[in-house]
């Protein structure tokens, strides 16, 4: 892989019209744009948004699905197909393509792979470091919380307040 790949986490509950739809979309778009390209778990929610937007912007799209869950196959804007046994599996496979990574509003699952990255920056087992990047106010409460106990662990995560902001970020970070 030649271009930079942008991991990008988040629901899989949202829908077309939401505001968090609207920003995943808009997210993807600016990816490719940019020249990166994006990967994600390549079914609905955030990933089917942001596979759109960078798809529709002539981005490349990186599905990472799971037959353990098992769903037909990614979404229609997904161009390259990655399948996995299971969760454990496409977790650490979002991780390892990823050059940047970042975290949209999510529940859980979203949780599980925030944390993975994050507790592997936080070990310095990412070598070299890569950008984690959260949108927004959803995991700000989440950070401050688990800064109280370790000040160092919040300096692994940069907040941007949209999508162009993270954008910048990534592309400052990895020129």
């Amino acid at each position: 892989m030649n271009e930079k790949v942008i991991t990008i986490f988040g629901s899989g509950r949202i829908k077309e019209g939401d505001i968090a739809f609207e920003l995943a979309f808009e997210l993807g778009g600016l990816c490719a744009q940019a020249g990166f390209a994006i990967a994600n778990g390549g079914y609905n929610g955030v990933m089917l948004a942001a596979a759109k937007g960078a798809k529709l912007a002539g981005g490349k799209t990186i599905g990472v699905t799971c037959a353990a869950f098992g769903k037909k196959g990614p979404n229609e804007f997904i161009t390259e197909t990655i399948v996995t046994q299971n969760l454990t599996e496409r977790v650490a496979k979002l991780v390892e393509i990823g050059d940047a990574y970042i975290v949209l509003p999510g529940g859980t699952g979203t949780l599980l792979e925030f944390a993975d990255i994050w507790e592997s920056a936080n070990k310095g087992f990412v070598n070299p470091p890569k950008p984690i990047i959260i949108i927004g106010e959803f995991w700000k409460p989440l950070v401050e919380l688990m800064a109280k106990d370790d000040p160092r662990t919040s300096k692994c995560i940069l907040p941007a307040d949209g999508p162009q902001s993270a954008v910048n970020l990534i592309k400052e970070y990895l020129k």
